[in-house]
């Protein structure tokens, strides 16, 4: 689970916590302080929320509670608006996506003039970590077949050569790839767009034995890349129809795809974009679109 924005140590005051050994800048929503609430521990905190898991009406019930704290360099009554805006919008965009059969975590409780949201705790890493784990591996056991094993470059600094897909041992991330394009197409297909799209926003939660779907599941691999995409933090997220929202969704997952797997970019394209159409009937249209996202996004670059 994600705040909406990098996360950052937290500040400390002299407020007590129960959240562990940190004392927190902010007190701890009142929901977290009753008796039947598991103590709560600090997961992330960003610009604008913080992240604690905790338990839910039951200490077997894991859940995750994102908090927005009062903004002090705000009028309150302002920042009360805002906060409520805020949390009442998420929470409306993940019920809605929940009960559209879009993967997202489900809603517990609200409480918007509190300002915080109690959520499914979503079991799994990060596909980022997952992928990045993938590539480590992959990339030494290429050295092991080379015979060069004294090379200690990292797996993301361009002397590997890039991952096309069209490998035997390329499956598993391929099958992966297609489980994101697949996920982000349902999202679109009702009406939400992220905003905050990259492979730390997902995560993999494990499968149940004997539940691997038929389509976008490699077998007989080592596990690493298993799982269902769950997408989370929609802090930035809104309902659009629009086309080129989505391009602009599709091409932020792009961009950051390249950035945090550079060796796997080429996949991005093509394995994607296949399970995406299949998942959207107006794909093409917003593929299309994403063209031109894309020359504008080159321009500016040259531009600077």
């Amino acid at each position: 689970m994600a705040a909406d924005s990098p996360p950052r140590p937290p500040n400390q005051d002299n407020s007590p916590s129960r959240g562990g050994e940190h004392e927190q800048q902010f007190p701890l929503p009142a929901i977290l302080t009753y008796p039947s609430s598991t103590p709560p521990s600090l997961i992330t905190q960003g610009a604008e929320a913080r992240l604690y898991k905790t338990t839910y009406l039951l200490p077997s019930i894991p859940a995750a509670l994102k908090y927005r704290p009062p903004k002090p360099w705000r009028h309150p009554i302002l920042d009360a608006r805002l906060t409520r805006h805020r949390i009442l919008a998420e929470a409306r965009i993940l019920v809605k996506s929940r009960r559209e059969g879009v993967p997202v975590p489900a809603v517990y409780a609200v409480d918007e003039t509190a300002g915080w949201m109690m959520m499914e705790w979503v079991k799994g890493v990060p596909a980022r970590v997952g992928i990045n784990e993938w590539l480590r591996r992959r990339k030494e056991t290429e050295k092991t077949t080379s015979g060069d094993v004294n090379n200690t470059e990292d797996e993301n600094d361009g002397d590997a050569a890039p991952i096309t897909g069209d490998g035997e041992e390329d499956k598993d991330l391929v099958a992966l790839m297609r489980r994101i394009g697949s996920a982000v197409g349902r999202m679109h297909k009702v009406g939400i767009v992220h905003g905050d799209l990259t492979t730390s926003n997902m995560m993999l939660r494990p499968w149940g034995k004997g539940r691997e779907p038929a389509n976008g599941h490699a077998s007989g691999g080592d596990g690493l890349l298993d799982g269902d995409i769950i997408i989370i933090d929609f802090g930035l997220a809104s309902q659009s129809s629009s086309d080129e929202d989505r391009a602009v969704d599709l091409y932020v997952l792009e961009r950051a795809f390249a950035s945090t797997h550079s060796r796997a970019e080429k996949l991005f394209s093509a394995t994607l974009e296949s399970s995406y159409k299949e998942a959207f009937k107006q794909a093409p249209v917003v593929i299309k679109k994403l063209e031109e996202v894309r020359m504008r996004g080159r321009k500016r670059s040259m531009i600077g």
